[in-house]
Parts: structure tokens; sequence; C-alpha cells
């Protein structure tokens, strides 16, 4: 058992965020001359690099010195600090425990429709609001072919069988089928086949709507 913890590598972790390190940079510098319209031989002779290191940097493949980072700067007029910008990005992740998922009130609620919200990430970087859900039908629960929201959404049958309308169309959907559409066409359940039904929900729109 020494032996086996011996032959770790302890700086795995910390190469690994280097490299993250690099790779953030390189895709910032790409992103940034390509948005200036600039090819790399273009940025290469303005920052004083050479083709092949420019390509090397923009593929993650080394870390450029602070030197390097200040001619990049200077060549497309940004701060040094710009190059660090995805890098210092906050990620986020939600853990929602087994039986904790909050339940919530949305339009098919009235419909006896159960909504458990496993998680909800906003506000990053992409602009994307993102809320994924357990949805639970039982023989309370009423059809409801009618919803109609921003954004896009996609279904995962867990189990059950339903008759899952979207606009002129019904499909039928089984334990292990999907379904992936534009929300902003009527959809919803319009025939319950086989009870309990529970599929799971992620719907995707801009940020601020």
């Amino acid at each position: 058992m020494a032996e086996s913890k011996l032959s770790q590598d302890p700086h795995k972790l910390r190469e690994g965020r280097e490299k993250n390190l690099e790779i953030a940079i390189g895709r910032e510098v790409r992103d940034l001359r390509r948005a200036r319209g600039m090819t790399v031989a273009d940025l290469a002779a303005a920052a004083g690099l050479s083709v092949g290191m420019l390509s090397k940097i923009e593929n993650g493949l080394t870390s450029p010195s602070l030197t390097t980072l200040q001619g990049l700067s200077s060549a497309l007029s940004v701060p040094v600090t710009s190059f660090l910008r995805r890098f210092e990005e906050r990620r986020e992740a939600v853990h929602v425990r087994a039986g904790e998922a909050l339940e919530i009130e949305r339009a098919g609620t009235r419909a006896g429709h159960q909504y458990n919200l496993l998680g909800h990430l906003g506000a990053n970087s992409s602009g994307v609001v993102v809320e994924p859900y357990l949805i639970t039908l039982s023989e309370e629960s009423d059809v409801f072919p009618t919803f109609q929201h921003e954004g896009v959404e996609l279904l995962y049958i867990l189990e059950g069988e339903v008759g899952y309308r979207y606009g002129d169309q019904s499909f039928h959907l089984k334990p292990g089928d999907s379904l992936f559409f534009d929300a902003d066409a009527p959809h919803g359940p319009d025939d319950l086949k086989k009870l309990p039904i529970r599929y799971l929900s992620v719907i995707s729109y801009p940020q601020g709507n």
C-alpha cells in the first residue's frame, strides 16, 4: 500500500491547473485576434513573435511569458488581465440529494403535474439559463398540451408511458425515449398511457427572459 502511495504524482493537480490556464489564455488570444480580423501572421508580426510560437499559444501548448503577454496585449489593444478572463470565470455545480428537490409551481401544476426543480444555473458567461426538472404525473394529473415558453426543452422519460403533443404532432414516449424541441410552440402531455409517469425536463432559455 505504501508503494502505491509513493507512486502517485504529487504535481498532477498543479500541472492540470497550469494546463487549464494555458488553454484559457490561448482561446482568449485566438478569439481576440479573430474579432479584429487579424491572421496568425498579422498578430505574430505585431507582437514580435514567430508564427509557430503564436500557434502554440493559441492551442494551449505552451505557457507564454509575461513579456509575451505584454506584447500580445499591446498588439491587440487590451489589458494583460483580459487573457485570464476565462480562467477566472466562476464555475457552478448544483448538487441536489435524493428527496430534497424543491417542489415548485409552474403552469402545469394546476393540472396535477408535480414539478421538482433539480437545480438552476444562470447569470453565467454563456448568457443562457438552464433549469432541470423532475416531473411526475399520477392518477390525479390531467392532460395539458398547451405549454408555451421561451427557449428549448429536452424531455427524457424515466417511467411510464405518455402521449406528448408538440404542435400538430403527438409522440408516444416510453422509458429511455427523449424529445427535444423549440418550446415556443404549444406542447405537453395529451395522453397519460401508463401511470405513474416520471420524466426529466431540461429547459434552456436566453438570460434575461
